[in-house]
């Protein structure tokens, strides 16, 4: 195999990987409160050679003196956009939007891994009976994901309910008919770190299982919002965030990748016929 041919194969890979992530992006455009993920590229290792052997006879060159090949290019860095989605309002008190861009719900999800801990800014949520308890209602996601209050339990509703209010601050307040008001406050989160938070699937994100290699902890990338610092929590009833998905941008990009594919499948191709012909000679 030639060097074209490694160089193209090279970067061939990171664009599909490239397309992917834009794939991603367009089929979650209608998602609510879904987050984009943006990549970028870096070259891999490039080589110079010093074809002359005075720089002085390099009259008008504007460039730096040799000759650069490179290997290819990888992505360097792939991360979640937390821009602020456009709201919409639906007027259902159990919707529930963020207003402030880095600040996500925490639900419990049951999967081969056990029951974790996750994130979400999906804030359509609903009551479903409780499983091990008829006469109880549980607040859930539109996936059925426990939401969890502040201490880390999943939020319990005894009674027939006649209202439901949620605060700016995170608080949820049900009316029944049987015990009138009590009030649980949301589990939520601030993001510090996003480049760390992986995706899960289902609109959710998580902390990496090797988040010990990383050399950070779990407070180094989010902070839970209790105590005082309620006060910074912003949520909007009523309301649910779209995703910050530019479906306009997201086809301009992929149209630039799949131009730059067919390049580099092209450069293989030329590189193939290059070492037919060399094979060739008799």
């Amino acid at each position: 195999m030639n060097r074209t041919m490694m160089t193209a194969t090279n970067t061939l890979n990171q664009l599909q990987s490239k397309i992917d992530q834009i794939s991603n992006n367009i089929s979650n455009v209608d998602s609510t409160a879904y987050k984009k993920t943006q990549t970028s590229f870096n070259d891999l290792l490039t080589q110079s050679f010093n074809n002359q052997p005075s720089e002085t006879k390099e009259k008008g060159r504007l460039t730096a003196p040799g000759i650069r090949q490179g290997t290819g290019a990888k992505i360097s860095q792939s991360q979640l956009v937390l821009s602020q989605g456009s709201l919409k309002t639906t007027d259902r008190n159990l919707d529930a939007a963020f207003t402030s861009e880095d600040q996500f719900f925490t639900v419990s999800v049951q999967d081969g891994k056990g029951v974790n801990t996750r994130l979400t800014r999906d804030g359509a949520f609903y009551l479903s009976p409780n499983a091990n308890d008829q006469d109880q209602m549980v607040l859930v996601t539109s996936a059925g994901h426990q939401v969890l209050d502040e201490n880390g339990d999943p939020i319990l509703i005894d009674g027939n309910v006649r209202d439901i209010k949620i605060s700016k601050n995170g608080f949820l307040t049900v009316d029944t008919e049987e015990y009138g008001k009590k009030s649980f406050g949301l589990g939520i989160v601030s993001i510090k770190k996003p480049q760390f938070l992986e995706r899960l699937g289902g609109n959710l994100l998580g902390l990496p299982e090797n988040i010990n290699e990383l050399g950070v902890t779990d407070d180094d990338i989010m902070t839970a919002l209790t105590g005082d610092s309620r006060n910074q929590i912003a949520i909007r009833q009523g309301t649910l965030e779209s995703s910050n998905v530019d479906l306009s941008e997201e086809m301009t990009d992929l149209i630039n990748v799949q131009r730059s594919y067919q390049f580099q499948s092209r450069a293989v191709t030329m590189a193939d016929q290059m070492s037919g012909l060399i094979n060739g000679i008799r």
